[in-house]
């Protein structure tokens, strides 16, 4: 009784790395902090604006559409990939229950050159794997899911960062994999709810990715 008891407790700490657990737990999250996590998703969604913008003129083959296409590869990395990455550790603080404020999706811009490096590293090795047939995009980016977290989480460089997630994510992989196919299910269902359900269904989602990895690391620091 007390061993069921102490398991409960645990359970409720922190969840199981499997899809059911961790969406569950990121359900109960973004309840909790909901007005924050949507305003962080209001931020990063205007400041993914001008991608869709470009992305929508006409000209690409143009001298003039050749430039906008370098702008917004630079503007990608350089200045978005920043922000998604702290907008991801954010998340992470919410899953943990540790204290945040908004401003905290800036720190990437204290650690800018791992962060943009790490992106860039990441996105190539899946954008790779996708030119090789599809599959091994998949797999990539299910190994790499966990990347933008130890950057700034375990303040780890490009290469490290890469490693450790290959690592972290072993015997995971199905896991995570489900997790897409559940998070395309949820988008879908947010876009049919009035298309504004799409925001509420992008906080769950990507609470149940931060959950994800702090249940595979709780996981792996019960085992050391």
């Amino acid at each position: 009784m007390n061993k069921e008891k102490e398991n409960a407790k645990v359970s409720a700490l922190y969840p199981s790395p499997i899809v059911g657990s961790v969406y569950g737990f990121g359900w109960e999250r973004m309840k909790k902090y909901f007005l924050d996590l949507f305003l962080i998703i209001l931020i990063v969604g205007v400041v993914l604006a001008p991608l869709g913008m470009i992305e929508s003129l006409d000209g690409r083959h143009t001298p003039g559409g050749v430039i906008l296409r370098i702008f917004a590869f630079a503007y990608w990395l350089l200045f978005y990939a920043p922000i998604a990455y702290g907008s991801a550790f954010i998340f992470l603080k919410a899953a943990r229950e540790e204290q945040f404020e908004i401003k905290d999706m800036f720190s990437a811009f204290e650690n800018y050159l791992n962060v943009v490096l790490a992106h860039l590293l990441k996105s190539a090795i899946i954008g790779i794997g996708i030119f090789l047939l599809l599959v091994p995009g998949i797999i990539f980016a299910c190994k790499l899911a966990f990347v933008e977290y130890l950057v700034l989480d375990r303040k780890m460089d490009p290469v490290e960062a890469v490693k450790e997630s290959w690592r972290m994510t072993k015997g995971y992989e199905w896991q995570i994999f489900f997790m897409g196919l559940t998070a395309i299910a949820i988008a879908m269902g947010g876009l049919l709810c009035l298309v504004v359900g799409i925001i509420p269904a992008v906080i769950w989602i990507r609470s149940a990715f931060a959950s994800m990895y702090y249940a595979v690391s709780k996981v792996a620091e019960e085992k050391s």
